[in-house]
C-alpha cells in the first residue's frame, strides 16, 4: 500500500476525512452530459443484491454509482472514508469504532444511520448466504450501535486491515427495514439513482441533486451501462460512437483502437490475475503430486506472450502481486518442465493423467485459447487436458465453484489478508480451490492480528510459498487492466488499479471534456 501504512493508521486512528485530503489533485471538472459505457460480465440473473456481485457490470453499477460502502480505495492507493467519516481501533486491533457521516439520505428520502450499517452487514452472514464477503463479516462477533452515527465492531481476533475490508464491493449499505425493497429497486446512497435496470441488458442512472459528496464527484448528469459481453462487439461499439468507454479490450484489436484519434487506450498495472483453480477436495486434484504435475505442465511465459500479448507478467501460483505490501519476490519461479510433470505423476502412481478443463471468455479474454495452450504444453508431460468450452452467460453461477477444474480471474485485493480470506480461507464461499491446509490457516489467523510488520511479512511470505508449492490454484499470469475511452471523456491522471475502470468508479471520477 502507498501512503499511510496500515500500522500508522492503526496507531493514530487517523480520520478518514483527513485521509481523503491526501488524495491526488483533481483536474477542473464540470458537471453535465451523459456517460455511456459498454461493459462485460452481465448476466440475466443480475440484481442489486451485493452478495451476488462477481463481475464488472454489476460492481460498476452498484459500488460508487447507486450504492456506497463505509470506506473507499482511492485511485492513489490510499484508503478514505465514504459513509464512514473516521474510525479508530483498540490497541490490539480487535475493537473498531466507526463514526458515520451525518446528513446522508437514501434515494427514497430515508436518513442514513447506524442501523443501516448493521442490518446491511448482517445480510452476509444470514442463513444460506453465499456472499463473497461472508468471511469478512463472520469475523465480527458483535456489532453495536453506540449512537445514531457511531457503530462499534468487535472482532474474534485483531485485524489491522479491517477498515480496508469495509470497502469490499459486496458490502453495500441498504436502508434498514427496507432492504428487500432496496434490492428490488436499487435504493442506495450513491451519486446516481436508478432510472432503468434490465438485468443482463442495461442500467441507466441519473445524478442525485444535493448529494453529500457535493461537487467533488459525480460529474455526469446521467450514466448508462450497456451489457456487451462479446469483446469484438464492445470494441465496435466504441469505434462507432455508441459508447464512450469499454473495459477489457481484445489485445488483438489494440492496433485498431490506437489508430483511431478519437480514442485512447488506458493500461493500468495492478494485481489482476488469471487462474485455473482445481478443487483440492476432489480426485485427482486432492493429490498434491497431481497438482504439482499440472504446475510444471503449464508454459507461463507462452501465455503472457500469446494471450496477454505482453500486457502483464508471469505468475507464480500465488495471488499476491508486486502491488501488495508483502509480495514475496524471493520465491523460486515455477517454470515449464515436462520432465518434472511426469515425475510428479509417477509420484502420484500414474503413468498419465486425463482431466477436463472448463473455459469461457466470461472468465477472461482469451481463456479458451489459454486452455488450449495449456492442453498443448501439458501433453508433453503425460497430461491429457480435454478443453470444455462453456457458454459465457451463466458461467459464474453454473461452472465456477461447481466444476472441479476451470478458468477464472481475480482482481486481486489491496491487502494480503483481504485476498487470502476471500479466496483461500477454509470454508469461505469463494474459496474456489476448496483449499484447507492446516499450516496456511494457522498463519492466516496469526498474520491478521500481527501488528509487527516484519513478523507479518514473514508469515505472508510463507503463505505465498505454500500456495506456490502445494496450492490448488494455477496462477500463470498477472494481467494489466487495459480499457479504452473516447477522448470526449476526461479521466484523472492516475486511474485506480484495484478494480477495472478506475476501481469501478468511472461514474464518480470521470467527466465530459
Amino acid at each position: 500500500m502507498n501512503g499511510i501504512s496500515r500500522r500508522g493508521l492503526l496507531k493514530t486512528g487517523v480520520a478518514a476525512g483527513v485521509l481523503g485530503l491526501t488524495g491526488l489533485p483533481v483536474r477542473a471538472q464540470t458537471r453535465g452530459g451523459k456517460f455511456t459505457a459498454g461493459l462485460n460480465g452481465a448476466n440475466t440473473s443480475d440484481s442489486w443484491d451485493g452478495r451476488t456481485h462477481a463481475d464488472m457490470f454489476m460492481i460498476g453499477a452498484a459500488m460508487g454509482t447507486v450504492f456506497d460502502c463505509l470506506t473507499e480505495n482511492g485511485a492513489d492507493g490510499l484508503l478514505k472514508g465514504e459513509l464512514a467519516e473516521s474510525w479508530e481501533a483498540s490497541p490490539d486491533a480487535k475493537v473498531w469504532t466507526f463514526n458515520l457521516r451525518q446528513g446522508v439520505t437514501f434515494h427514497n428520502g430515508k436518513a442514513f444511520g447506524a442501523d443501516d450499517v448493521i442490518e446491511s452487514l448482517q445480510l452476509h452472514v444470514a442463513e444460506g448466504s453465499k456472499s463473497g464477503a461472508q468471511p469478512i463479516v463472520s469475523a465480527i462477533t458483535e456489532m453495536r450501535k453506540i449512537t445514531e452515527h457511531q457503530v462499534q465492531f468487535t472482532l474474534e481476533s485483531g485485524n489491522a486491515d479491517f477498515p480496508y475490508l469495509m470497502s469490499d464491493y459486496h458490502l453495500l449499505i441498504y436502508p434498514a427495514g427496507q432492504i428487500e425493497e432496496a434490492i428490488a429497486k436499487g435504493i442506495g446512497t450513491g451519486l446516481y439513482e436508478v432510472v432503468a435496470f434490465d438485468p443482463g441488458v442495461r442500467f441507466v442512472g441519473k445524478r442525485v441533486e444535493n448529494h453529500y459528496k457535493g461537487d467533488s464527484a459525480g460529474f455526469f448528469d446521467e450514466v448508462e451501462y450497456i451489457a456487451i459481453n462479446d469483446n469484438t462487439a464492445r470494441m465496435n461499439a466504441l469505434l462507432t460512437g455508441q459508447v464512450d468507454a469499454i473495459n477489457r479490450i481484445d489485445f488483438k484489436g489494440e492496433a485498431l483502437l490506437n489508430a483511431n484519434p478519437a480514442v485512447r487506450v488506458q493500461e493500468v498495472t495492478g494485481n489482476q490475475h488469471y487462474t485455473f483453480p482445481m478443487h483440492t477436495n476432489t480426485a485427482p486434484f486432492d493429490n498434491v503430486h497431481v497438482r504439482q504435475a499440472l504446475k510444471y505442465g503449464i508454459n507461463r511465459q507462452e501465455m503472457v506472450d500469446k494471450i496477454l500479448l505482453g500486457h502483464g507478467r508471469v505468475g507464480n501460483d500465488s495471488p499476491i502481486g508486486p502491488a501488495n505490501q508483502y509480495y514475496n519476490a524471493e520465491m523460486e519461479q515455477l517454470a515449464y518442465d515436462p520432465d518434472k510433470a511426469r515425475f510428479h505423476l509417477q509420484q502420484a502412481g500414474m503413468d498419465s493423467l486425463d482431466v477436463d478443463l472448463s473455459a469461457s471468455s466470461a472468465a477472461f479474454e482469451g481463456a479458451v485459447d489459454a486452455a488450449q495452450l495449456f492442453q498443448a504444453s501439458a501433453s508433453a508431460g503425460g497430461i491429457n487436458i480435454n478443453v470444455v468450452q462453456e457458454p459465457a452467460d451463466g458461467y459464474w453461477s453454473n461452472v465456477w465453484l461447481k466444476k472441479p477444474f476451470c478458468a477464472c480471474y481475480w482482481s486481486g485485493r489491496a491487502t494480503e489478508d483481504w485476498m487470502f480470506s476471500s479466496a483461500y480461507e477454509a470454508g469461505a464461499p469463494w474459496n474456489d480451490t476448496k483449499w484447507d491446509n492446516a499450516r496456511f490457516q494457522e498463519l492466516l489467523v496469526s498474520a491478521r492480528a500481527e501488528l509487527d510488520s516484519d513478523v507479518r511479512r514473514g508469515q505472508y511470505y510463507e503463505m505465498q510459498q505454500i500456495l506456490s508449492t502445494e496450492g490448488g490454484a494455477l496462477v500463470p499470469m498477472f494481467a494489466n487492466y487495459v480499457q479504452a475511452v473516447n477522448n470526449r471523456i476526461v479521466s484523472p491522471d492516475v486511474v485506480g488499479n484495484l478494480w477495472q475502470m478506475d476501481n469501478c468508479r468511472m461514474a464518480e471520477r470521470w467527466s465530459v471534456a
